[in-house]
């Protein structure tokens, strides 16, 4: 957790949970999984449980401390709708999110469907009701798991977000009500190949759909920027307001 971030697309990192469990192909590599384990068993480290998950009510009121508008990628090392994580303690975080207005909020998760509950129960259906400053998106690795990009439709938002990292194969997306695209290649040791041409076939539909199109990198552990293509340094943000 960092008031600075080395993930291109994110100001901030606040990870009020950490840990997590596998639920797709996407996770087989996962760079916060291999981080947290390195630390396992270290007495007094924030990762002695390794990826176990567990929850930072100390953390809450983080980003109240950030006077600087930020914006603030949210659990980038666990998933803030994980079966395991109770409501109450989400609640808690956005509600935090809420007050802290001045910030944009970037929530990511591989669990549409308790996010798409937790959002109607919070807000109701009119997406007008849920702040602007509040981005919703999910992770969608392959075409097995464009079911999610429906179950974010249906999630009440004003700006809804896909993050294609890793992409695993070429997903066909629909792009109805999607404010932003973030594309990558993986993340972590063991790093799976992209297919470069696919990415090129998101960004045209993104450019024809006129959404934002964010490309993160190649693979992980290189030099980012060397590796990428001309025609694919494209790095757009939504336009909230």
């Amino acid at each position: 957790m960092s008031d600075k971030s080395a993930i291109q697309w994110t100001d901030a990192t606040w990870n009020p949970v950490t840990g997590c469990t596998k639920v797709s192909p996407g996770c087989d590599h996962c760079y916060a999984e291999t981080f947290a384990e390195r630390w396992r068993g270290v007495p007094g480290h924030a990762y002695e449980q390794g990826f176990d998950l567990k929850l930072w009510p100390e953390r809450l009121d983080i980003p109240r401390g950030w006077k600087k508008p930020r914006r603030i990628f949210v659990n980038s090392m666990s998933d803030l709708f994980h079966h395991d994580v109770p409501d109450y303690f989400i609640d808690q975080v956005f509600r935090t999110m809420e007050d802290c207005n001045w910030h944009t909020f970037q929530v990511l998760t591989k669990r549409p469907e308790r996010m798409r509950r937790f959002v109607k129960s919070r807000w109701g259906q009119d997406p007008m009701f849920v702040p602007l400053h509040i981005w919703l998106g999910v992770s969608v690795e392959s075409n097995a798991f464009t079911w999610r990009v429906d179950m974010l439709r249906e999630t009440p938002g004003y700006t809804r977000f896909l993050s294609v990292e890793p992409m695993l194969g070429e997903p066909d997306l629909n792009l109805r009500g999607i404010g932003w695209v973030i594309v990558g290649g993986e993340s972590g040791p063991g790093w799976r190949p992209m297919n470069l041409d696919a990415a090129r076939y998101l960004r045209e539909r993104c450019s024809i759909a006129k959404v934002p199109f964010f490309f993160k990198q190649v693979a992980a552990f290189r030099p980012t920027d060397e590796m990428i293509p001309e025609d694919l340094r494209i790095r757009e943000y939504p336009v909230t307001a």
